[in-house]
This record gives C-alpha cells, sequence and structure tokens, in this order.
C-alpha cells in the first residue's frame, strides 16, 4: 500500500510540473482518477488480439486502469507528444509500445512501428481536444476512423461537463455518455463507434 501510495504521489509530482511546462498541451493539474480510467477501460475491444491505441496517456493512470481490465501489455500502443512522460511510461511498461510523437500524425507513426499497425480495436484519448481548434480535432478524428476496426470504438474524456458531443466526433455514432464525479475535476466520458 505504501509503495503505491509514493508511486501515486511521484506521478502527481512529474505530471504537476509537466502541466507548469505547458498546460494547454498537457490539459489537465492532476492525473486521472482509478475511477475514471475503469470508466474508460470498460470500453475495450473484446477481441484480446485486438490492438488499442491510447492517445496522451500522461503518467499511465489510464494505462493502469486498461491493463487492469485485461488489456494486454503488448496490445497497447500509446503516443504521448511530451518526451518526459513518454521515457517514464516506457520504464512502466516495457511490452507495451510507447512513441514519443504528436498524435495527429498516428497514422505516420503506426506505419513506422517495426511491425506497422494497419487497425486498432479502441482509441483511448485523453487529449484535451478543447483547447484545439475544431478543425485540427476533426482532422485527427478522420485519421482515427481510419485506423479503427469496423465497429471500433473511440473513448473520449473531457472536463466539458454538458452532455453534446465531442469535439471532432462528428463523423461517429454515440454510444454513451456518463460524468465520472470522482475525478480532479469531474469529467464526462464519450464513447462513439465508427
Amino acid at each position: 500500500m505504501a509503495r503505491k501510495l509514493i508511486a501515486a504521489l511521484a506521478d502527481s509530482t512529474v505530471f504537476l510540473r509537466e502541466w507548469f511546462a505547458n498546460p494547454q498541451r498537457t490539459g489537465s493539474v492532476a492525473p486521472s482518477s482509478p475511477q475514471l480510467g475503469a470508466a474508460m477501460a470498460r470500453w475495450l475491444p473484446r477481441d484480446p488480439e485486438s490492438f488499442v491505441l491510447e492517445l496522451g496517456p500522461g503518467t499511465g493512470a489510464v494505462t493502469d486502469a486498461l491493463l487492469k481490465y485485461g488489456l494486454r501489455e503488448d496490445r497497447l500502443i500509446a503516443i504521448e507528444h511530451n518526451p518526459t512522460l513518454a521515457k517514464l511510461l516506457q520504464k512502466k511498461y516495457p511490452r507495451a509500445t510507447i512513441i514519443a510523437g504528436d498524435a495527429w500524425q498516428l497514422d505516420a507513426l503506426l506505419a513506422e512501428l517495426p511491425v506497422p499497425v494497419v487497425t486498432v480495436g479502441a482509441v483511448i484519448s485523453s487529449l484535451p481536444l478543447l483547447n484545439f481548434p475544431k478543425e485540427q480535432a476533426d482532422a485527427l478524428a478522420k485519421k482515427i476512423r481510419v485506423v479503427l476496426e469496423p465497429r471500433g470504438r473511440l473513448v473520449q474524456y473531457s472536463y466539458h461537463l454538458i452532455k453534446n458531443r465531442s469535439r471532432g466526433a462528428d463523423d461517429f455514432r454515440l454510444l454513451a455518455s456518463n460524468i465520472v464525479w470522482w475525478n480532479l475535476p469531474p469529467a464526462r466520458v464519450h464513447v462513439f463507434q465508427k
């Protein structure tokens, strides 16, 4: 228990330091809560062989939930823009594919892997899309739609609690939209299907 608490405090310290360095890119002052991670992880693909693409994993709070809910570490591909956080993630998840890069380049990044990944069963996104222009969010959504398997899911959270469509989700079917109150700040999880 003490080891988990120390690890959580260390992750929070790193996260806060990176937020101060670039608040627009980090998007939050604290890592996601276990409750938010669980709300996102429950939408993992049913096929255990499917890859899952995590965008903006930060210190790995949602990643921990994905693995706890049954995602095999070797089926996780995570794209983290912040190189400091990407290095931290690579140490924590050595069997996962951690890419230090820009999520908006996901198509090129997946194609450049030693074994290129063409499709994923789900995209789990912690990107602060409301911090970006609508055109930029729409461009990312188009790339996500291309890489998703048929009936693949996009899971995105936002601190905007009003139940309207998430930015960049115009071409997806809304499956669910729920608020997770046990998070700092509370967040709404939107689930979309291709």
